[in-house]
């Protein structure tokens, strides 16, 4: 098999130093991985890219102005080959869904960085897909299920901040009928008993932030 000669190059992106540190000091006791920059935002994280071109970039989900999904678009945009990975809290399918579709080939979760993390970079760096088992067996669980409509989001969403359908129809300028049938949808997609067990799942899948 052909190994590397050079060690593999890591750009870490996440707004909090901590964690940063944290995987820098891990991936530092790797003799073939080298941090190469680290940024705190996701402009900084496609600056870095476009200067130093690292092997493997990781970028967290949620930073600011720019957050990960993003700084992943952008970087895939202008280069097509580039290795990137999630780093998140999130284990929701939607939201593994949601970055693999957007170009991400890793999907971290920091739960399990310690025990996973140079596995996963020498898996990405090899040119493979990462993806927790726990994760890929949630993606094959919901594989071909319907997913959530925009509107549909919306509305869950406002549901989750405890509106009621009439106050949902007036923020979102639709009937209370309607708002009624999109409970009702999103209810038989996410195989929920009341709009309560939609939200604990929609939480739990990843379709909402709370």
């Amino acid at each position: 098999m052909h190994q590397r000669t050079n060690p593999i190059t890591i750009l870490i992106a996440d707004d909090h130093p901590l964690m940063r540190e944290g995987i820098a000091a891990v991936i530092g006791s790797q003799s073939d991985m080298h941090v190469v920059g680290e940024a705190a935002d996701g402009n900084e994280a496609v600056a870095l890219y476009r200067a130093l071109r690292p092997d493997v970039t990781l970028i967290d989900l949620q930073m600011p102005h720019l957050n990960g999904m993003d700084a992943i678009a952008t970087i895939r945009a202008e280069f097509p080959q580039a290795c990137l990975a999630i780093l998140t809290t999130f284990r929701g399918d939607a939201r593994a869904m949601q970055a693999i579709k957007g170009g991400a080939q890793g999907y971290l979760l920091k739960s399990s960085l310690r025990k996973e993390l140079v596995d996963a970079i020498r898996v990405l760096a090899a040119g493979h897909r990462y993806i927790p088992a726990e994760i890929a067996g949630e993606l094959a669980r919901h594989l071909g299920q319907e997913t959530l409509t925009v509107r549909e989001l919306q509305v869950l969403e406002l549901t989750a901040r405890g509106n009621g359908n009439k106050e949902i129809g007036r923020l979102l300028t639709l009937s209370e009928d309607t708002v009624k049938g999109h409970l009702r949808s999103i209810m038989e997609k996410l195989g929920a008993n009341n709009r309560t067990h939609a939200v604990t799942i929609g939480i739990e899948r990843g379709f909402l932030e709370i």
